[in-house]
């Protein structure tokens, strides 16, 4: 069995276009309807901001495995100088259930989480037209940093600016490397009001956006919790998700719009419609509102741990377990 942390993913690298491809690849999996992934439980206990989730998941086509996340969520870590996540993925053989490979580190978890908005960035580009944007993001820490990374990966010289907003101080080093212009802002709506594409990557515990988004512009609700009810008139018809069922509870914005505006699934579109190009997003109008709001699937985290399982074998990375 093959045993990989951190380090050992930092050997590999990070190719986004690799990593979207992955997911892209699992989307399309899950659309013939070639896999299994129960609704993921949470496990709460002593303070109810904290929780581990359990992710189990079967995923077939090409990466034909099975396997489980175990996250663990803890925000007031970050007060005490701690990772607010960490994560073990561990990777079974299909055909017999014997494990295969295990990956211990939180890192990996965001990878799929940048990537997953990579493919939503891409589809969203790919039918409304490239030309230069402003790109704002609410939240610096790790989840933010890798979407800061991919962006500039994905949209290279159209990445007119960057601007980013934490109510925590950001460090010069977690810029390093972004090559384009980054720019920290003392609000959030600094980040906000004129961002063609706008990322939340925070802890939030309330939600706080109550203002008219850019026209045309695409709001990735990554962190799922920071948008008002104000909002949705802006929103309305423009939703997209991962899994309704997975998104629309624990209290996140989907789930409060469901309950206090009245949002139903069949309003929504989900992710797999966009891979499969089924027309949606042309019949946008330029000025239309595009939200994607993806709760996390497993399926995704097994692909992006297949991938780097692969990829570490063919580099002679990591350590095998007896």
């Amino acid at each position: 069995m093959l045993y990989l942390n951190e380090r050992h993913l930092a050997e590999v690298g990070v190719d986004w276009r690799a990593t979207i491809g992955a997911i892209a690849g699992a989307a399309r999996i899950v659309a013939a309807g070639d896999f299994a992934q129960p609704i993921k439980p949470y496990l709460r206990y002593r303070e109810p901001q904290n929780r581990i989730i359990a992710m189990p998941a079967f995923l077939g086509g090409s990466v034909d495995t099975a396997g489980i996340k175990w996250i663990a969520s803890f925000p007031g870590n970050l007060d005490r100088g701690l990772p607010r996540a960490h994560s073990v993925v561990i990777l079974n053989e299909a055909s017999s259930g014997a494990p295969r490979a295990i990956i211990n580190t939180p890192l990996l978890s965001v990878i799929r989480t940048a990537s997953v908005t990579g493919l939503m960035l891409e589809r969203v580009r790919a039918v409304r037209g490239g030309g230069r944007v402003q790109v704002g993001m609410t939240g610096f820490g790790p989840i933010g940093q890798y979407h800061a990374r991919m962006c500039a990966a994905l949209l290279g010289g159209d990445l007119a600016r960057l601007r980013i907003y934490d109510p925590r101080p950001v460090r010069a080093e977690s810029l390093a490397g972004l090559d384009c212009d980054a720019t920290v802002v003392r609000t959030w709506q600094e980040a906000y009001d004129d961002a063609d594409i706008f990322i939340t990557c925070t802890v939030s515990s309330a939600p706080y956006i109550d203002r008219r988004p850019k026209p045309g512009s695409l709001q990735l609700n990554v962190s799922l919790r920071d948008y008002r009810t104000e909002v949705f008139p802006w929103v309305e018809g423009g939703i997209v998700v991962d899994d309704w069922e997975e998104v629309c509870r624990e209290n996140t914005d989907i789930e409060v719009l469901h309950r206090e505006c009245g949002l139903e699934r069949a309003e929504t579109r989900s992710l797999f419609d966009l891979v499969a190009d089924d027309g949606w997003l042309a019949s946008r109008t330029p000025d239309d509102v595009v939200m994607f709001n993806p709760m996390g699937m497993a399926v995704f985290d097994l692909a992006i741990g297949a991938y780097y399982a692969e990829a570490a074998r063919r580099g002679g990375i990591g350590v095998e377990l007896p």
